[in-house]
Formats: C-alpha cells, structure tokens, sequence
C-alpha cells in the first residue's frame, strides 16, 4: 500500500455539498479534520495507548484550533 493510499484511508475527506464560498469550503475541511483526529485518540485512549487525561488536553486543544478556525473565517450573521 502506497503512502498516498496509507493516507486517504486514515484520514478520508469528503465533498462538501453546502453553500459554497471559499471560507465555507476551508472551515468543512477543518471541521472533517478535527473530527477524524478526535475519533484517533478516542480509539488510542479506549485502547488503553494514552491516558485519558491526555486525551481530554488533546481535545481540548484540537477544540480550540477549530474554534480559532472558525472565528477566522466564518461570519456571526
């Protein structure tokens, strides 16, 4: 299995099929991103690979890079 292959199946993006405009297309990707990584540590931490603590701060994190995300390019309207 190549390393393209290795990388689509770890971390699959999909279409976006809401209103488009530049800033909504950016914030999806993120959005299927974070989901995709807060799925990864839930399995490492159910798997008993990192603490739940540490799983809880990567979240966190990850939870404050989307919103940042947000605020960056999505209007309040």
């Amino acid at each position: 299995m190549s390393d393209t292959d290795k990388d689509r199946f770890l971390n699959p993006m999909f279409g976006y099929r809401g209103e488009f405009t530049p800033e909504n297309l950016a914030f999806n990707a993120n959005l299927q991103e974070f989901a995709n990584r807060i799925s990864l540590i839930c399995a490492l931490e159910t798997g008993g690979k990192i603490p739940p603590m540490e799983a809880y701060k990567q979240i966190k994190d990850l939870w404050a890079e989307l919103d940042r995300s947000r605020k960056n390019l999505l209007s309040d309207d």
